[in-house]
């Protein structure tokens, strides 16, 4: 099966898995570990991985900025650490990048903004992932929802327990607008079920499914457009961080 025409050219899907450029297309001599925390927490990857000793093990060049690759032991096994970028294209080629090299088993964390009434810092896990961005539709065929890995899920959810929290499974939106949010749109995707809004978990889904790899998300709550008439933008979740990097780590062993 190839390319099926189409008037509009993001729905012309072709399942190839080789391209023009791999993503491996330095061929470096880099072996990554299977397990991966690809994480939108700021600078704060850096951060740790500074404080536990990580090694840096490669650096990826997005042409505006490099994105350090580091390698540390979590309770006695290696794990790859790597802050992701903001952005669904970004995202994915980054990840996709990661894959070539050796990651197979990846969890994430990032904040999302809130549809409807959450607390800031809530933590949640997404099942399923409107695709209302660009990069996913290179990955999968078009469809309305990317289905989120269920290992991945478990994964997360049996770590979200074992810290004696509570979770909550959300359909989640996936736009590359971010300015683009307007009081109608936010009302449709509330109607259809989604909770909260992001921009790559669809992406990154369908990118790991492509090149059978396993990915999970955990996001948590930021900013809030429950109130369409007085968008609260908080603080951006970032007192979470800390918190999501160590359930990042121990859902990842629990993959």
């Amino acid at each position: 099966m190839g390319i099926i025409p189409c008037e509009i050219p993001l729905l012309e899907f072709d399942p190839e898995q080789t391209a023009v450029i791999g993503p491996d297309y330095e061929q470096l001599d880099l072996h990554l570990p299977r397990k991966c925390v690809f994480a939108f927490l700021g600078g704060y990857i850096d951060r740790y991985a500074h404080a536990v000793g990580a090694r840096q093990v490669a650096a990826f060049n997005s042409a505006t900025k490099l994105y350090p690759i580091y390698v540390t032991t979590y309770h006695g096994q290696e794990v790859a650490l790597c802050q992701a970028p903001v952005g669904a294209a970004a995202a994915a080629q980054l990840l996709d990048w990661l894959i070539s090299y050796g990651v197979r088993e990846i969890i994430s964390a990032g904040s999302c903004g809130v549809l409807t009434p959450f607390d800031e810092g809530t933590f949640l896990v997404p099942c399923k992932a409107l695709r209302d961005e660009g990069t996913s539709y290179h990955y999968a065929p078009p469809s309305r929802y990317m289905e989120i890995s269920e290992p991945a899920r478990q994964a997360i959810e049996q770590t979200i327990l074992a810290h004696h929290m509570r979770y909550q499974e959300v359909v989640t939106w996936s736009t590359d607008g971010f300015f683009r949010e307007t009081k109608e749109k936010v009302a449709y995707r509330k109607s259809e079920g989604c909770s909260v809004v992001e921009m790559e978990c669809s992406a990154l889904a369908a990118c790991a499914a492509f090149r059978s790899a396993t990915w999970g998300m955990l996001l948590y709550t930021a900013d809030s457009l429950a109130d369409v008439q007085r968008y609260d933008q908080r603080h951006w979740g970032g007192s979470a961080y800390e918190y999501a990097l160590t359930l990042c780590l121990d859902a990842v062993l629990a993959l």
